[in-house]
């Protein structure tokens, strides 16, 4: 059985979807019985504990035939009480247990909310003049219009660049390929040093925020910053007064190794955006996380936060976030990740014996490859050829689910894949995701060369 695509819209016209029947652990199952091993973890970085868990899946039913739905301007319920405190227990750096927590329902959300918070908190403060919003190209923070303005992958933003505004970004931290053509660790890290720039011509007094992700995902395949990196951009946002907001919609919930991703880098933000794995997808929930003084500051002036929407502290899906969250610790699943994603990296690396596969990376349980026409000069693929999509496709056929980006390369060009498996998943399935990638990219050579 496939997808019509006469009535349901999908991503793609005129692609013909499998249609999933049912899934376990790091497999995947269509109606017509084949199956897959998900090695993207979901749609792009969702599921960290794997499909199918049977305590997950308990805590959403019971608390659904509890309570599934409550009005959120008008009760309190137990699970979001009882899931605010476990993620500021969880919560990294100065943050723990001195933080607040709001709860949402997408990553979009999470990162449009943040922005919300600190802009009030900036106006609470008597700092109305700040309003900007400094992000990185090929950096990607969700899909409403607003955030298309804040975030720098240039093919989502390119469509609704009449309806947004256009914030400032400066150069990625992409060691790969240094915009600076410089060489790490001679570069003195100036990807992290150009925020000052930016913060000085916009004027300090203007500039709100800094936002980025821990491991870039959906832009740059994987791309982790360099060690130090976090450390000055810290340093620059206190020297002048700027929120630092972690997106952490992939990375949180020991998708890298660590809880959090910003963990690596031993520096704490102001204020996170999260989603994905707080529930594993089996329902939607995202959060924003923010330093005490942040919340209190809004509490002193009696100024509620603006932002929320019908599902927030959805009690089912915060019944599912405690499952999830306990789970995860009780089997010291971010371990798991860290020793996994150590061994997946390393039997990547054999991927760069084919001329079309370049940069490994990645941490953790997050990981990814970039795909080149010419090795020596890092020359990208024509897009016109959409080669990242191609393999994605090729894989699919052999039974492996894997996530096709593209842009890496002044937003316009250049193919990358990224891999999130599940954290359950082991050295044999591992062994064989790399297998079938071996023989998906022979493929996709030979039908290139034709």
């Amino acid at each position: 059985m496939t997808s019509s695509g006469r009535l349901v819209v999908h991503r793609r016209w005129g692609k013909v979807f499998p249609v999933i029947d049912h899934a376990e652990g790091v497999y995947l199952y269509d109606t017509t019985g084949k199956r897959y091993i998900d090695a993207a973890g979901g749609s792009s970085v969702v599921i960290n504990l794997g499909h199918g868990n049977k305590e997950v899946v308990d805590a959403l039913a019971q608390q659904a035939l509890r309570v599934a739905f409550s009005p959120a301007h008008v009760f309190a319920n137990a699970p979001a009480e009882e899931l605010g405190e476990m993620v500021a227990a969880l919560a990294p750096g100065t943050m723990k247990d001195a933080c607040r927590v709001w709860f949402t329902c997408t990553g979009t959300d999470a990162v449009d909310d943040a922005v919300r918070l600190a802009r009030q908190y900036a106006v609470v403060k008597g700092q109305a003049g700040k309003s900007i919003v400094i992000a990185r190209w090929q950096g990607f923070h969700g899909n409403n219009i607003a955030v298309a303005g804040w975030h720098g992958h240039t093919y989502r933003r390119s469509i609704y660049m009449p309806m947004f505004i256009n914030s400032p970004h400066i150069p990625p931290a992409y060691c790969y390929r240094c915009p600076f053509e410089k060489t790490f660790p001679q570069c003195n890290l100036l990807c992290a040093r150009w925020l000052e720039k930016e913060i000085r011509q916009q004027g300090p007094e203007n500039v709100l925020a800094f936002i980025a992700e821990p491991v870039v995902g959906a832009a740059l395949g994987a791309v982790a910053a360099p060690d130090g990196y976090f450390q000055i951009i810290r340093e620059i946002c206190d020297k002048y007064g700027i929120l630092f907001i972690a997106d952490e919609v992939m990375t949180a919930w020991g998708r890298t190794g660590t809880m959090w991703g910003v963990e690596h880098w031993g520096v704490t933000p102001d204020i996170i955006a999260t989603a994905k794995g707080i529930t594993s997808g089996y329902t939607p929930l995202a959060a924003v996380l923010a330093r005490e003084e942040i919340w209190q500051a809004l509490e002193d002036h009696d100024s509620p936060f603006r932002a929320g929407h019908t599902y927030n502290s959805n009690p089912a899906s915060c019944a599912a976030g405690i499952a999830v969250l306990n789970y995860l610790t009780k089997h010291n699943l971010v371990a798991r990740s860290k020793e996994m994603g150590a061994y997946f990296l390393n039997k990547l690396e054999s991927l760069k014996q084919h001329s079309m596969i370049s940069d490994v990376r990645g941490l953790g349980l997050m990981l990814g490859f970039e795909m080149v026409k010419d090795k020596q000069t890092k020359e990208p693929f024509p897009p016109s050829m959409k080669m990242s999509g191609r393999l994605e496709q090729v894989a699919l056929e052999r039974g492996l689910v894997i996530f096709s980006c593209a842009g890496c390369v002044d937003g316009a060009a250049g193919d990358m894949i990224l891999l999130a498996p599940p954290f359950v998943i082991n050295e044999e399935q591992i062994d064989w995701c790399v297998s079938t990638l071996h023989e998906s990219i022979t493929a996709l050579a030979k039908e290139t060369a034709k």
